[in-house]
C-alpha cells in the first residue's frame, strides 16, 4: 500500500508504475515533417486540464506510488505561466524527480523562472545541429533560438541536460559522432531515439529507420564508450560513458528494436485529460470528465487504477500486429 493508505498502481504483469508523463498542451511552434502537419487542430482552451486538476491527478498518482513526473507538450513552454504549475507540482509530498522535455525555443526567456520554481532536469528534443538540417526537419528557421535556450538552461544550473534526437536515415544520421562530440565538451547527456511510427503522414519505415546498436558502432570508432555500471532498469535508455573518463554520455532508446515493454513503469496524461498507458496504446481512459464531475480523490484513485490494470504487456511494431494510434506523440505527450 501507498503511505496515504491508497492501492500501489501495479499492472498486471507486475510492472509498479512510478512515472507520470504529464501533456500541458497539443500546441508547438515547431512543425518537424515525421510529426505535426502545417494545418493541424489544437485542442479547445476548455478541453485541457487546468493547473488544479493537472495538480490533483499528479498528487493521487503519487499517492498511488508514482515518483517521477515529467511535463511535456506539443511544446510546453507555450502553456501560459508553466513556471506556477511546475511550482505547484515541485511541492508535492512523495515527488523524487520533477523533468520537463522542450524543444528550447523559449527556454532562453524561462530557463531562470522554472529553475527557481523547482524544475530539477530538462530534456531538450534537438535532431540536428546543423542550421539547414534543422529548417528542414522542423519546417521553421529556429536553430539560433534552440542553441540559445540551451545555453540559458546550462547557465540556470540544471544538474543535467539531455538532448534527444530522433534518428532518421538519410536526414541527420551523418551527425552521430558530432553528438556524442558535444557531449563530451558540455557535459550533455545525448539519446538517440530510435524513429517510431507515431509519426504525422507515413515516413516511418524500415529503410529510415537506424537501429541503436548501428549508431553505438559509430560512436564507438571514435570515442571508445561502455555501459554505465549505474543505468536504472526502468529507464528507456541505455546509457553508456566514454572510455576515456571525458563528462556527459551517449544514450540509446531503442524502441523498435530492442523494446524495453517489461520493464517499463510509466504511464501518459494528454492535455486534454486521458490516461494513456502505452504510447501506442489503441484506447485512452478519461480523466477531465470525472474530475470536473466531482470526483473525489478515492474515485480518481480507482479510475487510475484501472487504467493500470490495462496496460499493454508490450508494444507490436514488429511482429505484424501493430496498429498505429490515432494520435501522434504531438498530441500523447512524448
Amino acid at each position: 500500500m501507498a503511505s496515504s493508505g491508497l492501492p500501489l498502481l501495479t499492472d498486471r504483469y507486475a510492472r509498479r508504475i512510478e512515472s507520470l508523463r504529464i501533456s500541458v498542451t497539443d500546441r508547438c511552434d515547431l512543425r518537424c515533417f515525421y510529426c505535426m502537419p502545417e494545418d493541424v487542430e489544437w485542442l479547445p482552451r476548455k478541453s485541457l486540464l487546468s493547473f488544479e486538476e493537472i495538480e490533483r491527478v499528479a498528487r493521487v498518482a503519487l499517492e498511488g506510488g508514482v515518483r517521477r513526473l515529467r511535463v511535456t507538450g506539443g511544446e510546453p513552454l507555450l502553456r501560459k505561466d508553466l513556471p506556477t504549475l511546475i511550482a505547484r507540482l515541485a511541492r508535492l509530498p512523495g515527488l523524487e524527480d520533477l523533468a520537463l522535455t522542450s524543444n528550447a525555443t523559449q527556454l532562453d526567456r524561462l530557463a531562470v523562472p522554472l529553475r527557481q520554481a523547482g524544475l530539477e532536469r530538462v530534456n531538450i528534443s534537438l535532431d540536428s545541429l546543423d542550421p539547414d538540417k534543422f529548417r528542414k526537419l522542423t519546417n521553421r528557421d529556429m536553430h539560433a533560438q534552440v542553441m540559445g535556450g540551451i545555453d540559458a538552461a546550462d547557465a540556470a544550473g540544471f544538474g543535467h541536460i539531455s538532448l534527444n534526437c530522433v534518428v532518421i536515415r538519410g536526414q541527420n544520421d551523418d551527425e552521430v559522432v558530432d553528438f556524442a562530440r558535444l557531449a563530451r565538451e558540455r557535459a550533455f547527456d545525448v539519446r538517440f531515439i530510435e524513429f517510431m511510427p507515431l509519426e504525422h503522414g507515413t515516413k516511418w519505415g524500415t529503410d529510415v529507420m537506424v537501429p541503436g546498436k548501428e549508431l553505438r558502432e559509430r560512436i564507438a570508432e571514435v570515442f571508445p564508450i561502455e555501459p554505465d555500471p549505474d543505468q536504472d532498469p526502468h529507464a528507456p535508455s541505455r546509457d553508456w560513458l566514454f572510455r576515456d573518463g571525458a563528462p556527459g554520455s551517449v544514450g540509446f532508446i531503442d524502441s523498435v528494436t530492442q523494446p524495453f515493454c517489461s520493464t517499463c513503469n510509466r504511464i501518459r496524461l494528454t492535455a486534454d485529460g486521458k490516461i494513456r498507458t502505452c504510447l501506442f496504446s489503441l484506447r485512452e481512459n478519461d480523466l477531465l470528465g470525472p474530475l470536473r464531475a466531482g470526483a473525489d480523490d478515492k474515485e480518481l484513485a480507482a479510475l487510475l487504477g484501472a487504467a493500470v490494470a490495462t496496460k499493454e504487456k508490450k508494444h507490436h511494431i514488429t511482429d505484424g500486429l501493430f496498429v498505429k494510434p490515432e494520435r501522434t506523440m504531438s498530441q500523447i505527450g512524448g
